[in-house]
């Protein structure tokens, strides 16, 4: 494992076992970890019942399709949680390591204790519209520290983000302005709520919750995924 991915897992362990002023991972449960508002469920796809709820929809963002399709990792995500982006980098060697084995799902669960990650979020759709998710997934997650935590909206920072992966800027303003594209963040979110997430990141390997109590159990619940 290198180096700085250990130091960033460090970092990870760290945040989850003592929910240091972040937003937890639904097992945690940790004491004043933001939840989400059930006042905003709802107002996008309609309520649903878990038992009616996949962890991944068809029109779900999969930043990498296994050839086999038989193990997911689904991750709903706040692009301003912050142990959302000290996952990341693990994620991104998780994508690495099971290459051609896991197909990796990202779904959008903006909390409200959050000021920009609904923005965020929906920032990112209107990119996806473009063909550029995983562009803007990066660029989220790579300059949190610049935006994250602040009670301003960062719109027109995350419109000079379009402007610098080459999206049409144009059919970008249209996108963030079209009420069809919040509905489809707040699909997902809806989704998550169903599900029972009640925080940042949760994870699920195929239709079973990743409890998260070290990295490691994401590792561990994919080999045995993979493994049966």
């Amino acid at each position: 494992m290198k180096k700085s991915t250990k130091f960033q897992i460090g970092i990870l362990s760290a945040i989850l076992l003592t929910g240091a002023g972040a937003i937890t991972a639904i097992a945690l449960n940790q004491p004043g970890a933001t939840t989400p508002d059930s006042s905003m469920s709802g107002s996008g796809s309609g309520s649903s019942s878990p038992a009616a709820v996949a962890v991944v929809a068809e029109n779900s963002h999969r930043l990498d399709v296994a050839d086999n399709g038989t193990v997911t990792f689904t991750e709903f995500l706040d692009f301003e949680c912050e142990v959302c982006g000290a996952v990341y980098p693990f994620v991104e060697e998780l994508r690495e390591e099971y290459a051609g084995e896991v197909t990796f799902v990202t779904r959008y669960f903006p909390l409200p204790g959050h000021f920009n990650s609904r923005n965020a979020a929906i920032a990112v759709e209107a990119a996806a519209q473009q063909g550029e998710f995983e562009a803007m997934y990066h660029r989220m997650f790579e300059t949190q520290g610049e935006w994250g935590e602040q009670r301003v909206s960062k719109a027109d920072l995350f419109r000079q983000f379009a402007e610098e992966i080459g999206l049409d800027l144009a059919a970008y303003d249209a996108a963030v302005a079209n009420p069809s594209t919040e509905a489809r963040v707040q699909y997902d979110y809806d989704a998550a709520t169903a599900l029972g997430a009640q925080g940042t990141p949760t994870i699920f390997i195929n239709d079973d919750l990743v409890p998260l109590t070290s990295p490691d159990d994401i590792r561990a619940a994919l080999n045995r995924a993979l493994a049966n």
